[in-house]
């Protein structure tokens, strides 16, 4: 089934419409937004968020880009809120500690992903680290083209920034990283 007749069908509400298209979308979005949470249970969650925003508002996709171009920005906006989300939760438990419990950040997505060998974990988990900590635009642009392997051109679509911009981003965040991973590399 092409792209054009799944959204039909999509916007017809098919049930084995949407299964497909979980089905082909599931994995990529789960690593994608696994990549920039880097913690899994909150990157299950984000993906089935992300499904049901994409069943519930489907009729209003104009297809001025790619429908998985228009997944991946519901899934980096949906991430980006659970960010957000966390880090209003750390402010308000750092101005009335004694309210809220502390929740612990784990970045476990270096033992998640098949793709990194046993051999490269602590590396990958500095590096993961180090990606996290960066500014929430310059780790998008980072995840998207150097973690999930997208085109300046896709990342610039799903984030809604000119190529110029996402080059600028990338470049940052290389250099972020670069003076993050100093200290781990030259010893």
């Amino acid at each position: 089934m092409n792209e054009k007749e799944l959204i039909s069908r999509l916007r017809l509400g098919e049930e084995p419409a949407f299964k497909l298209l979980v089905e082909n979308y599931q994995d990529r979005v789960y690593y994608c937004v696994l990549n920039i949470l880097h913690n899994a249970s909150e990157a299950e969650d984000t993906a089935q968020e992300t499904f049901i925003q994409v069943f519930e508002s489907i009729s209003g996709f104009k297809e001025e880009s790619s429908l998985a171009t228009w997944i991946y920005r519901i899934a980096v906006r949906k991430a980006l809120e659970k960010i957000r989300k966390q880090k209003n939760k750390q402010r308000l438990h750092s101005l009335v500690p004694w309210w809220m419990p502390t929740e612990e950040k784990s970045i476990d997505a270096a033992y998640l992903n098949p793709g990194i060998g046993n051999e490269y974990k602590e590396r990958a988990t500095m590096i993961f680290k180090a990606i996290s900590e960066l500014p929430d635009n310059q780790r998008i642009a980072f995840t998207l083209i150097r973690v999930q392997g997208f085109k300046h051109e896709e990342a610039s679509s799903i984030m809604q920034l000119s190529i110029k911009a996402i080059e600028s981003l990338l470049s940052r965040a290389k250099e972020n990283l670069k003076n993050k991973l100093k200290q781990y590399y030259n010893s």
